[in-house]
């Protein structure tokens, strides 16, 4: 079921091409404009395996042929847990070629989410990277009506392994699977997505394949990306962000690497040499800080000339627009400072796109400077998931750039909310009409949730969610994303979060740096550290403060942080403190921390500071 189309260009090659109307068209399109031999690639045992288009499309068509005989029916609902891998991409066009629904679940939540999930859902089958995900399913399998059967993608002893649905495939049911896919319309739904969600109780996104490939189609339209060039995946595939990019790429015959894992990201851009990846600024911010590390630890005069290439690259112009003396200064500094940074990405990196989470105007500024072009986007699962996007050859560092094509917003004039019209809006939440009704009103515009501003009446910027906006006792609103992300440009900062809500002054919970200040302790000769715990020394609280007094300058009096606790541990997804794509769960944070929030605003605390 394809649309005829003109003639398009690609790069240098220029072929009759039909636009895909299912996801798993896609596989067909690649194999009929720009086969590869690398199509879908990971690394096993310390090895690169590859495998081609054809490949691709024969491994799809056996294990479409191996569900129909295992008896499965389209509509069905089937399940993927796994970090990316090249079987993940075969189980979910495999099941979306039976007309059946995927339902791809993060491989690090609890127990209890996946049971929620499985019993909302109605999955009938179940396909895991391993064994810890094996257990964890079979611990709730009992509890799971609809779930017949348990499947590995690793080869585990005892355990029915993926391949044998490959090993079902009989060619008999070859015309039966050819109808199957006549009959799946593009408005059908393709896959139901849980949100991480950073409050109350997960919702299952419903997106059909128009949904997502009219994102592929619009993407395609303002990104560079071409078929002779190499992507590094290492984002949760089962995250729509990353999971659209995956199917962008295939749109486009793009090689697609996936990461051994995120610890593994460093070792395999060397390996790869990708020309361009997606990612979160989180990452962006470890990478960032381990560059730091290195330029502190350099030797004089290559010290000086670091710490004067990264000032330099600090006040890059926000769309690039420096003068002649900047950037002959740009120039030297990118040749003795820089050029090792892009080394560091693989050394052939053009471009990278950031989303799920805001980035920091200055790692947007100073990745630029250094000749590493970051684009921040901004969408939401409920949106398949771009809404908007920078364009390499048009940004603006701060913001999430303008709609992206056959893609419209508008902001509420009372309360500054995002609202999006356009293919790529869900179809609604699985189950839940009345959620479906307050986020999709009956002009069809989609209320994100997100507040915004636009600058010079074309870029968007995300200022905070509507629903972490809080009021203080004296009545005044407080948005704390800004003053958050601001923080974190602190070296002695790892994350933070601004509360306040209903208090008379915003205060703050700070999860230090340990290992810089660690470091730090050692060069000053901090001692107390090592007696107390770093969270209880007061030279580490002091210099905290300080950090915290530098930025509140940035902000009104009313969004200053008057107080703060250090928490002695780091926040993270498998804390349950961090969603999947690294967003602060509020709710969760407050509960575990609820004693030191009652410590900040308890009339006889002293500690910390008030301005």
């Amino acid at each position: 079921m394809y649309i005829e189309i003109k003639k398009i260009s690609l790069k240098s090659n220029e072929v009759n091409m039909v636009e895909p109307t299912r996801l798993f068209d896609l596989i067909t399109y690649q194999k009929e404009n720009f086969p590869r031999k690398d199509s879908i690639s990971d690394k096993k045992d310390g090895k690169w395996i590859t495998f081609s288009t054809e490949e691709v499309q024969s491994v799809v068509d056996k294990f479409s042929l191996g569900l129909l005989k295992l008896g499965v029916k389209p509509g069905e609902k089937l399940a993927i847990i796994s970090p990316n891998r090249t079987e993940w991409n075969f189980v979910d066009l495999g099941i979306l070629q039976v007309g059946c629904v995927d339902v791809p679940v993060y491989p690090n939540i609890s127990v209890q989410e996946y049971e929620y999930i499985f019993n909302d859902a109605e999955v009938k089958y179940a396909f895991v990277a391993n064994e810890d995900l094996y257990q964890k399913i079979f611990s709730i399998k009992h509890k799971v009506k609809s779930l017949i059967d348990i499947y590995t993608l690793d080869k585990l002893e005892g355990k029915k392994h993926w391949k044998e649905i490959l090993e079902l495939a009989d060619e008999s049911l070859r015309e039966r699977l050819n109808q199957i896919k006549e009959t799946v319309k593009q408005d059908d739904v393709a896959t139901i997505i849980y949100t991480s969600g950073t409050t109350g109780v997960q919702k299952g996104v419903m997106l059909s394949h128009k949904n997502i490939l009219s994102n592929v189609k619009s993407i395609k339209q303002i990104m560079p990306i071409g078929n002779n060039d190499r992507v590094l995946s290492f984002l949760p595939i089962c995250h729509i962000f990353e999971r659209t990019a995956v199917y962008y790429y295939m749109s486009i015959g793009a090689a697609i690497y996936y990461a051994e894992s995120i610890d593994k990201v460093g070792d395999n851009l060397k390996e790869v040499k990708p020309n361009y990846f997606t990612t979160v600024p989180r990452l962006l911010e470890k990478i960032y800080d381990r560059i730091m590390e290195v330029g502190r630890n350099l030797k004089q005069p290559k010290q000086a000339i670091f710490g004067w290439a990264v000032n330099l690259a600090n006040h890059y112009h926000p769309q690039g627009k420096t003068n002649w003396f900047y950037n002959l200064r740009l120039w030297f500094a990118r040749k003795l400072v820089f050029h090792k940074w892009i080394e560091a990405l693989g050394g052939e990196v053009k471009g990278i796109i950031s989303g799920a989470a805001a980035l920091q105007p200055r790692l947007g500024r100073i990745f630029t400077a250094a000749g590493v072009n970051i684009v921040e986007g901004y969408g939401l699962t409920e949106t398949s998931p771009v809404i908007t996007c920078n364009r390499f050859e048009d940004f603006y560092i701060g913001t999430v750039g303008y709609p992206i094509p056959d893609v419209e917003i508008k902001l509420d004039p009372e309360t500054g909310e995002i609202l999006t019209k356009g293919p790529n809006v869900m179809l609604g939440y699985y189950n839940k009409p009345e959620d479906t009704k307050k986020a999709i009103d009956e002009d069809g515009w989609f209320h994100t949730g997100d507040i915004g501003v636009m600058i010079d009446n074309k870029y968007l910027k995300i200022t905070d969610r509507l629903k972490e906006v809080f009021k203080l006792s004296g009545g005044k609103f407080v948005a704390p994303l800004p003053i958050e992300n601001k923080m974190k440009e602190s070296l002695f900062i790892r994350n933070i979060m601004v509360i306040g809500e209903n208090e008379k002054f915003c205060a703050a919970l700070v999860v230090p740096e340990f290992d810089f200040i660690k470091k730090w302790c050692e060069k000053k000769s901090v001692k107390d550290y090592l007696d107390k715990g770093m969270t209880c020394s007061d030279a580490v609280k002091e210099r905290i403060w300080k950090e915290i007094q530098h930025y509140n300058k940035r902000f009104s009096h009313i969004e200053q942080i008057k107080k703060f606790e250090l928490v002695d541990k780091d926040w993270t997804v498998d804390s349950g403190e961090l969603t999947p794509t690294l967003k602060l769960k509020r709710r969760e944070i407050m509960k575990n921390y609820k004693h030191l929030i009652e410590k900040i605003y308890s009339e006889q605390s002293t500690t910390n500071h008030t301005n």
